[in-house]
């Protein structure tokens, strides 16, 4: 059995075919697995986990062997890690989960590979872990590891107060007793940093700061977020008036407080905004509103930052934080090109970012091109046509298309779905592949979802839209994990495409430029135009650190987002190349999934078991 790479591209891989029998007892050979493997990493030299793994086997690691995330690929490269990373790590005392959906089964993946599967708990030197293991049976019959998972999940010095180990909350059993003040009191001071500098200043209170936040002071380790909005949840509600989340209710809660059950599946923006707000409250995070950077200096002797913050009410404040957390957004600093004879160009042009709603003027009749064919972009063609427009789409390239009521649900199924495994367990199994080996599965994935939505696709091909499964077909998760969009998960504007009711004109080349009521374009057409939005997409998170924090701090950070060497992305949720500086951000399910392992790399940096730097 092998895993073969293609094309060239080492995140390009063949699947592996297995045997067709089906195993009498998943938990026995499981167990035998677990123990042998438990048995070699013991060894304290001579360490030899070979037979145990096939030649091109995988092993993903969060934090658990190394203060990183890491895919190794093969055999030999996960035995070079493990005697590496073993006598410090200690992963020991692996247990099999014994209820619930992940423990040990037979799963049939795709056609021509099954294997056995099944969560486990695990030990290290520094805390608790849980992992994914799963197993193949080669040509000989022997059973052996084509992919393992190991996350560290709990520090043992630093247990989080969840569930029996809660805090009292009585005044009484607060630090200093009554003469600490009250809880309202404390919180009053607390949040103004009265007694006190933060450890970590988070920037950003989106979705990725306040899961940020939270996860950070449940460690005991004090955060402040700034934000230059005038309330919480801002950053959705000043966008566009139509949007509504893509992705289902089950998959977006936010760290520690779930959606309540009636919660819709798909929450309007202004909606999300509000929970945000409510969210920042009920988990006391400390946020200062309309706030932002004037200057940030880092001592690398210290260790510290010195941030000056410029506040709403006109004051400045100088703090002194360790960790300086990026939270602007993978979406934050708009891509805007710029064309030639835009300038004399006599209708109004914009980038998307700035779209608020077709209603705010009178746009019947208006010719309206909207440049760019991801999620933005066919929101806000949707948006002008419903109001009356006469829209153009202008696609340079294919888009991968999905609909909301079918693809996004089958992509979910059996997981984060109403009725489905804890989203706690949900999150990890999702999160235990590598991603060439996600990409591969999704390449299946993809083509049972295009059967499912045939009707949809074959109307937009008959409407000159372009569709692109994305490199090797792997469709969406691809698209957004090595793109960052090129993708449109559809909630009501491809039929209008379809119905010829919203056009599509098709430039491989791009634009030439602007005439005075045309877009020009490079495959000699124009396109006459009252309006151009720009839907084309936004910077690299770089951009932004290099914009408010300077040149120094950025060029000392990596780019972000894509896959590195390895398979993992790049410096995001991990070590970024700058000491005391991480990027965070994602959609909703990974700011909550995330969130954690980057609180435990910052939480482990205070408590001196790590450096918090890419050795």
């Amino acid at each position: 059995m092998a895993t073969t790479l293609t094309g060239g591209n080492p995140h390009i891989i063949q699947l592996p075919k297995t045997p067709s029998d089906v195993p009498s007892d998943p938990r026995s050979i499981a167990q035998q697995w677990l123990s042998a493997l438990e048995a070699q990493i013991s060894r304290s030299e001579n360490l030899d986990i070979k037979e145990l793994f096939h030649d091109e086997s995988w092993w993903r690691d969060m934090l658990a062997l190394d203060w990183d995330m890491r895919t190794v690929h093969t055999a030999t490269e996960i035995q070079n890690l493990l005697c590496k990373q073993q006598t410090k790590a200690q992963l020991s005392k692996f247990k099999l989960q014994d209820t619930g959906k992940f423990q040990p089964r037979l799963e049939q993946v795709v056609d021509g590979l099954n294997w056995v599967s099944s969560m486990f708990s695990f030990e290290t030197a520094v805390g608790t872990g849980t992992g994914m293991l799963r197993l193949t049976q080669a040509e000989d019959g022997v059973w052996k590891a084509y992919a393992m998972y190991t996350s560290l999940q709990e520090l043992s010095s630093s247990q989080e107060p969840l569930g029996k180990r809660r805090a009292e909350g009585t005044t009484e059993s607060m630090p200093g007793g009554l003469a600490g003040g009250t809880w309202i009191e404390r919180r009053n001071r607390q949040k103004e940093f009265l007694d006190e500098e933060p450890t970590t200043l988070v920037v950003g209170a989106g979705q990725a700061g306040l899961n940020m936040g939270a996860r950070l002071q449940s460690l005991g380790v004090s955060c402040l977020i700034v934000d230059k909005n005038e309330r919480v949840g801002d950053n959705w509600r000043n966008r566009y008036r139509t949007l509504v989340t893509h992705d289902p209710a089950e998959f977006t809660h936010m760290a520690y407080l779930p959606f309540p059950q009636n919660w819709p599946q798909f929450t309007p923006k202004d909606k999300l905004g509000d929970w945000f707000e409510a969210y920042a409250s009920i988990m006391e995070l400390n946020i200062w509103m309309q706030t932002s950077i004037v200057s940030a200096e880092y001592d690398e002797a210290a260790g510290q930052w010195t941030v000056v913050l410029a506040r709403g009410d006109g004051s400045q404040r100088t703090l002194r934080p360790r960790h300086l957390v990026w939270c602007t957004g993978h979406s934050g600093e708009a891509k805007v090109p710029s064309f030639p004879g835009q300038e004399s160009f006599q209708g109004n042009v914009y980038h998307g970012s700035q779209h608020r709603d077709a209603s705010e003027s009178d746009v019947r009749g208006k010719k309206v091109v909207v440049v760019g064919t991801g999620n933005s972009g066919h929101d806000i063609a949707q948006n002008y046509y419903e109001n009356g427009a006469d829209v153009t789409m202008l696609q340079r390239s294919g888009t991968y298309v999905i609909t909301a009521d079918k693809g996004v649900f089958m992509m979910h199924s059996g997981m984060h779905e109403d009725g489905g495994p804890p989203t706690e367990e949900c999150d990890i199994a999702c999160e235990s592949l590598p991603w060439p080996v996600q990409f591969a599965l999704n390449v299946h994935m993809t083509k049972r979802i295009a059967d499912a939505e045939k009707e949809t696709l074959d109307g937009l091909r008959r409407a000159g839209f372009e569709l692109d499964f994305g490199i090797d077909g792997a469709g969406i998760s691809r698209a957004y994990f090595t793109r960052g969009g090129g993708y449109y998960i559809d909630v009501g504007c491809s039929q209008l495409i379809i119905d010829g009711k919203i056009k599509v004109n098709h430039s491989p080349s791009g634009i030439n430029g602007f005439g005075n009521h045309e877009l020009l374009l490079a495959n000699g057409d124009s396109l006459p135009a009252d309006v151009v939005v720009l839907a084309t997409g936004y910077d690299n998170m770089r951009t932004t650190v290099r914009k408010v924090l300077g040149d120094k701090v950025a060029d000392r950070c990596s780019d972000v987002w894509d896959l590195d060497a390895e398979g993992e992305l790049q410096a995001m949720w991990r070590p970024s190349g700058h000491p005391g500086f991480w990027y965070f951000g994602g959609n909703l399910a990974l700011c909550r999934i995330y969130s954690k392992f980057l609180a435990l790399q910052i939480k482990a940096v205070e408590s001196g078991i790590s450096q918090g730097v890419r050795q």
